[in-house]
């Protein structure tokens, strides 16, 4: 567990970005029960704790695609950690519609990408790397040519990597499920179901069916 990995992991936990409730489990959207559920568009909420993540988001694209030319975001969620962090590091911004406009150009991408321009995507948020393979796709179709993707967390799911390595697409996230859980458990109560936590890591559809 990296320093940087477990700081931000910390501050999801403190504002709440991210929550863990495997005695009350969730539902997502796509009807898996779950034990965590990740709402990362709290950040923009906390001056001081959105400027950290922007910050360690900064410095990992920096280590990990020095050669980024322009920043873009997913819509919706990654669209203002994009332009944070566009902002700190001088570049340009631009952002990937879910579906292209259906009056004016009808473009599925906002703001100026010059043929062979080198993106970075940000996203808020990866489970099984739908959405931000998508605006990937987009961005390639469109000339760019994206270098990797740049997630806040990564709930590690075995669907996404298949995903991200079936498109040839990079993936690097600021924290994850795993360090998450790490963190979490240093609190007694989530301590104690630091076994039922990690089964979900595990096999998330197994441990859906059990608690339905």
């Amino acid at each position: 567990m990296n320093n940087s990995a477990q700081r931000a992991a910390e501050i999801l936990m403190t504002i709440e970005a991210v929550c863990l409730k495997p005695q009350e489990p969730y539902t997502w959207a796509s009807g898996l029960r779950s034990p965590i559920y990740t709402d990362n568009r709290l950040i923009m909420s906390y001056p001081k704790e959105r400027q950290e993540i922007e910050h360690l988001l900064a410095q990992a694209i920096q280590t990990h695609y020095p050669e980024v030319e322009v920043i873009a975001g997913t819509a919706t969620a990654g669209i203002p950690h994009a332009a944070f962090v566009a902002a700190e590091m001088d570049l340009p911004m631009i952002y990937v519609r879910s579906s292209a406009k259906d009056h004016g150009k009808g473009q599925a991408i906002e703001g100026r990408l010059d043929p062979g321009a080198k993106v970075v995507l940000i996203e808020d948020l990866v489970s099984t790397g739908r959405s931000v393979l998508n605006a990937a796709q987009q961005i390639r179709q469109a000339g760019g040519q994206v270098l990797g993707v740049m997630s806040i967390f990564n709930y590690q799911l075995k669907r996404g990597y298949q995903a991200f390595a079936e498109a040839d697409l990079s993936l690097h996230s600021l924290t994850d499920y795993s360090t998450l859980l790490q963190v979490a458990s240093q609190d007694a109560e989530i301590k104690a179901y630091y076994d039922s936590l990690n089964e979900w890591y595990q096999d998330p559809q197994a441990w859906s069916d059990k608690h339905a």
